[in-house]
């Protein structure tokens, strides 16, 4: 396969990958990405991987994340490009590993690998794109009890160079190829043979409030003051409705991420405002909530339990504020920061939580994550971890309210519900807002840039699945995994060019399958 071939199927499959999400949303398409990158790279060196690498990531990442481009263009071609990085190591190690016998395994762990890399660094990281986040509406999902977003993501890397294995492969070992073929669709098929199911031992009722953002419906700051009239006005009908028997009557009440945009026990009106939605509705509203932090320029973003009786209780900070959006890297001395004039409507960096126990919202343990916050693993874990029976998202989607990344982060939320176990309930400002089954089934949604809400009575349950409990040592995993077999593949790498005469970079066709079977002997 010729360096051209290689680089266009690498954009290709870096496309590929693209459309498996929304608003493409063609997941069956995932395992087949995988396998154009794994064939783009096998066989070549190490260099030539570092850019096949980087094209798959570009036309993956900037595809992906074109959603960006609401908070600006140079926004999307900074993020699209830190995460395109990414791809630039896992180019130039798969290319390594592809001498090893187990070559497809290892170029699975690699790619998860590397999403647990990104995922957590730099910054705290960015998940989106994670293979797994696609596969709500696919046989993989009845996997994400068992093994996590992880482990999900690792299958269907696997199924990906599986594939490619199998392309190489099947006309000289047809047995073995359909051996793998049948191991891999096994691993797949046999938890939706025996699915996850949660032991409910109790239920609630939970609302979800969704006021709309006034104007043009992409800036919360546009008039901040009645975002939260709208979220006071939509749960006083909400109480109206219950009294007239026309819903059930909520046990607790969600608001969404920046319901309001001041510190509610800093502002007079703004606390009575508070008081009176949670008089009328006479139960707990998690009341999301812009918090003035004690030290100077700094803010909280936070999820807070405002009872009837008692008022603020517990809170929820934020864990993962966004980078260069909600607060400046190091910003005395940032370049970029007088350079971008989106930069300077950050005027007060917001600080990370640290909180990792479930709220007590009306005598029940809840798992809260605010807006990006669910798309990282750690956060939700530990609060199942915990004891949090109920899980519940707060968000402020109003700057991408015309773009897919509402559709992107609501996947990631029903992956959320299938994974845990759980009922979700989502809090949107103006989209989308629903709750969620632990099947993944949206059961009630509301119509974007509308005001409503949304009642269920849902079940809860303390049953914690494995998958939370093995995430993260899956991920350690993956990552113990890589670094072995980059070691061995670096040694026989040596041991072969010691032997060997320099060759060409890649095999030509002709010769594909002998060279194949000089890198398996180098690799045992």
């Amino acid at each position: 396969m010729g360096a051209p071939v290689r680089a266009l199927l690498a954009v290709l499959s870096g496309l590929t990958l693209a459309a498996s999400f929304k608003p493409y949303d063609l997941p069956a398409l995932l395992p087949v990405g995988v396998a154009g990158f794994a064939l783009a790279l096998h066989g070549v060196r190490i260099r030539r991987g570092a850019w096949i690498g980087l094209l798959a990531g570009a036309a993956f990442m900037y595809v992906h994340l074109f959603w960006m481009r609401s908070v600006g263009y140079d926004a999307w071609v900074l993020l699209g490009t830190l995460e395109t990085v990414f791809f630039v190591p896992l180019g130039a190690t798969v290319a390594l590993v592809s001498r090893l016998r187990l070559w497809p395994v290892f170029t699975a762990t690699l790619w998860v690998g590397v999403e647990v890399w990104r995922s957590s660094y730099p910054f705290g990281g960015m998940p989106w794109g994670r293979l797994a986040f696609a596969t709500a509406d696919t046989p993989y999902a009845a996997a994400l009890p068992y093994v996590g977003a992880t482990g999900v993501s690792l299958l269907v890397a696997l199924s990906g160079t599986t594939l490619a294995w199998a392309l190489l492969r099947f006309r000289r070992a047809p047995r073995a190829v359909a051996v793998a073929v049948v191991g891999v669709g096994v691993s797949i098929a046999l938890p939706n043979l025996v699915p996850y199911s949660a032991t409910p031992d109790g239920e609630v009722t939970v609302a979800a409030v969704q006021g709309d953002v006034p104007g043009p419906g992409t800036d919360i700051l546009y008039d901040h003051r009645q975002v939260t009239q709208n979220h006071v006005d939509t749960t006083i009908r909400l109480a109206e409705a219950a009294d007239a028997g026309e819903v059930p009557r909520p046990d607790l009440v969600v608001w969404p991420e920046n319901a309001t945009a001041l510190d509610p026990f800093l502002d007079g009106s703004l606390n009575q405002e508070i008081r009176t939605a949670v008089a009328a509705v006479d139960v707990p509203i998690l009341v999301g909530a812009i918090v003035d932090d004690p030290r100077p320029g700094k803010i909280l973003n936070q999820g807070i339990v405002w009872n009837p009786e008692t008022g603020a209780a517990d809170r929820y900070t934020k864990r993962h504020p966004v980078p260069y959006g909600e607060y400046i890297p190091w910003r005395d001395s940032n370049p970029l920061t007088s350079r971008f004039d989106e930069l300077a409507r950050v005027a007060r960096d917001m600080q990370a939580g640290t909180r990792l126990d479930p709220l007590r919202i009306a005598g029940i343990p809840v798992a809260d994550a605010i807006c990006f916050d669910v798309a990282y693993d750690e956060g939700i874990y530990t609060q199942l971890n915990s004891g949090a029976r109920l899980l519940v998202v707060q968000t402020s989607n109003a700057t991408f309210s015309r773009t897919s990344q509402l559709d992107q982060q609501f996947d990631i939320t029903r992956v959320r519900a299938i994974e845990a176990g759980r009922h979700v309930a989502v809090a949107s400002t103006n989209g989308i807002t629903g709750i969620i089954a632990p099947d993944g089934t949206p059961t009630s949604v509301l119509e974007r840039r509308t005001q409503g809400y949304v009642v269920e009575t849902v079940p809860l349950t303390s049953d914690v699945p494995p998958g939370i409990r093995l995430g993260p040592a899956l991920g350690l995993a993956a990552l113990i995994a890589s670094v072995l077999a980059l070691v061995w593949a670096l040694l026989s790498y040596r041991r072969g060019r010691t032997r060997e005469p320099e060759t060409a970079t890649a095999p030509a066709p002709a010769v594909h399958e002998e060279t194949e079977e000089r890198h398996d002997r180098a690799g045992r």
